[in-house]
């Protein structure tokens, strides 16, 4: 157990950070799930920008790694881009 008052808070204030930080990713997991599972490119694009602001937004948090967004972006770009 920690015995500093600042210590106390930082443990209080990263759990409530770590429980943040997993709602938002799995929220954006979810969302490039649902994008996969789309079928037309009409349905696909709007989702697409939004899934990339979630990433981005995860990346800039220090959530997911860059280099993971990049990847997942350029993954899902191909997928939308070879729907018809």
């Amino acid at each position: 157990m920690a015995n500093h008052k600042s210590s106390i808070k930082r443990i209080r204030a990263n759990a409530a950070k770590r429980l943040r930080n997993r709602y938002q990713a799995k929220t954006t997991r979810n969302a490039i799930k649902k994008l996969r599972e789309t079928t037309s490119k009409k349905e696909a694009s709007p989702l697409l920008t939004k899934v990339f602001s979630m990433i981005d937004r995860l990346a800039k948090k220090s959530v997911i790694h860059k280099n993971k967004a990049a990847n997942n972006k350029s993954k899902l770009t191909k997928y939308v881009n070879g729907l018809k």
